[in-house]
């Protein structure tokens, strides 16, 4: 689960923590021990966003959400594991070897926990810590959720500052939580969101207390469902409890609506064009000169990046650079860059009609249970359908949650997510509650 322990800070965090416990100056997270996923800088702690290239790299500076987390009393365990630059579906492509996810199931077999953010969600799972900050830009806190049994947060994009995260695709890069509840979850989430004028995506939109969302109703909302997520290959006991909990929804006085996201089909495609071709962009930083991983044996200054990009990245990262800067390569740009834009504007319109008639949206998080370890290892199209559920969302800016909602036969849990418009969080956290206490 962590590619970083660090005790030491810990006990020493702990120990400020109970002097204001002491003082009776306790701070809304005072003492609370959590991981922190290892994309997030943190000033004197390693930070290798699970990749080689980064593999000695030591920040001289804080990320913004670990600068709030940090004032608010948190205290950090660890930096957590994840696929390389977040990219990848069952955190199986770091550097520093797989996370196993703590659920095994019946068939008591290694399955994946989910990724990008699979250490965080691991972590939660399995009781090493009470909370963990993740990542998503594509899924990659609600599908680790999902997989592991634990409530994973999104929020409106520009909610949660990016500096000092590591960037993979910027427009799409949104910090998030993992916690083993929704309380949890919007206690947290109200910590980490802000305006910071060190991040141009930043909102300036005031920050609601999330952890009140109890005072709302949902009586009288209306909750959309997409026939465009019923998807193939969807579990039949994912798509049953969907409709069982849709029935449940009805009984509190929320009226069911059947909607249309017509552009959905085209979210996955889009998906693999704008974000690759954002990581081939942001991911030029590291040539062997400035930072990170550097060759010792190139001769010339074309060696050197060459050698050391090629020795210092993944597979899966490698794979998403040459497509990155394939679709953005002259003759090609407009092709497939720039069509892929456009369309992602018509999946948002889609959203924003849809909640012209609807105040939050319930789909499945993923079609199906967590696999075995190594399973698709060898089919990138296969492992990028993990997302097929979460990415549309991501392209579209808007908050949304995983929530446990049931386990298969074989005793593997699975998650439904709850999306809505805009900076409307507390509304998807008092949803994402009555989704929570129908499992208990």
């Amino acid at each position: 689960c962590f590619i970083t322990e660090t005790p030491q800070h810990a006990l020493n965090m702990a120990s400020n923590s109970d002097k204001n416990i002491k003082k009776g100056e306790m701070r809304d997270l005072e003492g609370i021990p959590i991981a922190m996923k290892d994309l997030f800088c943190t000033k004197n702690v390693k930070t290798t966003a699970a990749s080689k290239i980064l593999e000695n790299f030591v920040p001289f500076y804080e990320s913004t959400v670990s600068q709030q987390l940090w004032e608010s009393g948190s205290v950090m365990l660890g930096k957590s594991n994840l696929d390389e630059f977040a990219m990848g579906s069952a955190n199986t492509t770091s550097f520093f070897g797989n996370v196993k996810n703590p659920i095994k199931g019946k068939n008591n077999s290694d399955l994946v926990p989910g990724g990008s953010s699979g250490g965080s969600a691991a972590a939660v799972a399995a009781g090493l810590c009470l909370a963990a900050t993740g990542s998503d830009t594509g899924g990659s806190i609600r599908q680790p959720a999902s997989f592991c049994g634990i409530v994973g947060m999104k929020p409106t994009y520009g909610r949660c500052s990016r500096f000092g995260m590591v960037a993979f695709a910027s427009s799409l890069d949104q910090a998030g939580t993992l916690t083993r509840d929704v309380d949890d979850s919007a206690i947290m989430l109200e910590k980490m969101c802000g305006y910071d004028k060190k991040d141009s995506t930043s909102s300036k939109r005031e920050v609601p207390k999330f952890s009140e969302y109890h005072k709302l109703s949902l009586n009288g909302k209306k909750i959309g469902i997409p026939k465009e997520y019923l998807v193939d290959g969807l579990n039949p006991e994912i798509k049953k409890c969907w409709e069982n909990v849709s029935e449940e929804f009805k009984k509190i006085g929320v009226e069911i609506v059947d909607i249309s996201l017509p552009h959905t089909k085209y979210s996955l495609p889009t998906y693999y064009i704008i974000a690759p071709a954002e990581a081939s962009a942001n991911l030029a930083r590291y040539d062997g000169v400035r930072f990170g991983y550097r060759d010792e044996k190139a001769k010339t200054i074309d060696e050197l990046y060459e050698i050391s990009r090629s020795e210092g990245f993944g597979a899966e990262v490698k794979r998403r650079i040459m497509i990155g800067t394939y679709v953005l390569s002259a003759g090609y740009y407009d092709a497939y860059y720039i069509k892929a834009l456009k369309v992602r504007r018509l999946i948002l319109n889609d959203f924003i009609k849809a909640f012209e008639t609807c105040d939050l949206i319930l789909t499945p998080t993923t079609p199906n249970v967590s696999f075995l370890i190594g399973e698709k290892q060898d089919d990138p199209l296969e492992m990028y359908l993990n997302d097929v559920l979460t990415v549309p969302a991501s392209l579209a800016g808007l908050p949304a949650i995983s929530v446990p909602a049931g386990n298969n036969r074989d005793e593997l849990p699975f998650g439904l997510q709850i999306i809505s418009s805009h900076f409307n969080e507390s509304l998807v956290f008092k949803a994402a509650k009555f989704i929570e206490d129908l499992k208990k």
